[in-house]
């Protein structure tokens, strides 16, 4: 596991912050009738024009620069003309930047235009706080079984299950690096201490009905098993001595 020096550090702040700044206009863009590969246009646009590149597209054969999944997609929605974006939808928009060799990547849930479900606003703010709750643990010292207990308490305490399929991750010159970040407590989370410096991920993936996903077709958009709705929210930050840097913070 890396530990970033300052230098690492400011190039990751300057990655992340074109990544919050794409997921804000994305936020503040959306409205139905769009397509989802209307809002991937305007993301690689915007990265490049920052003079960064996406690094979602490309990876791993990820022919686009964001993934949008919504409503039952948790994770993984490749952008498409065809996919219209309808009031009500529950949309996850997740994109990343590289910049000078660093990667930021962040996720957000959009409730679009009226009539998102009462659940459906409940999930996502929801997930946006288990978010809040396991980073507030973090700190030089403290443990990434911490941080997943208290996602998974969180969640489970309003009757909602965490995705266990996926976690987040290290982040830094790869966009996935060691370690691996649960988002509830299992046997196989390296229970390891937390320095100051470590660059992680931290993407809690909620659903309202069962835990359970499916991969479709086209081996890339996952999908609940029980057609529920999911949720999921996304920050890197950097841990410090007393707590921890959110370089994707949009409030800037």
């Amino acid at each position: 596991v890396e530990v970033k020096s300052a230098r690492e550090i400011e190039v990751m702040r300057r990655a992340s912050r074109i990544v919050a700044t794409v997921l804000r206009e994305i936020s503040e863009l959306v409205t139905p009738g769009m397509t989802t590969a209307d809002l991937d246009r305007h993301a690689e646009q915007r990265i490049r024009a920052m003079g960064a590149v996406p690094s979602f597209k490309g990876y791993q054969g990820f022919p686009a620069s964001i993934c949008a999944s919504i409503n039952n997609e948790v994770v993984h929605g490749i952008p498409s003309a065809k996919r219209v974006i309808h009031a009500g939808d529950l949309l996850k928009v997740d994109t990343g930047a590289c910049f000078e060799g660093y990667h930021g990547d962040s996720c957000i849930t959009i409730a679009v235009g009226e009539g998102v479900s009462d659940e459906g606003q409940r999930l996502s703010r929801v997930a946006q706080e288990s978010l809040m709750k396991g980073l507030a643990t973090v700190k030089a010292g403290s443990s990434l079984l911490e941080l997943a207990g208290a996602v998974q308490d969180h969640v489970e305490a309003h009757g909602f299950a965490v995705v266990e399929d996926y976690t987040g991750h290290g982040v830094g010159r790869n966009l996935h690096e060691e370690p691996s970040v649960f988002n509830y407590r299992t046997r196989d989370l390296p229970n390891m201490t937390l320095r100051p410096g470590m660059t992680l991920a931290v993407e809690p993936i909620l659903n309202a009905g069962s835990k359970g996903c499916r991969t479709l077709r086209d081996r890339w958009t996952v999908v609940t098993v029980d057609g529920g709705l999911s949720a999921q929210w996304e920050h890197t930050i950097v841990v410090t001595s007393d707590g921890c840097e959110i370089l994707t913070d949009r409030d800037f």
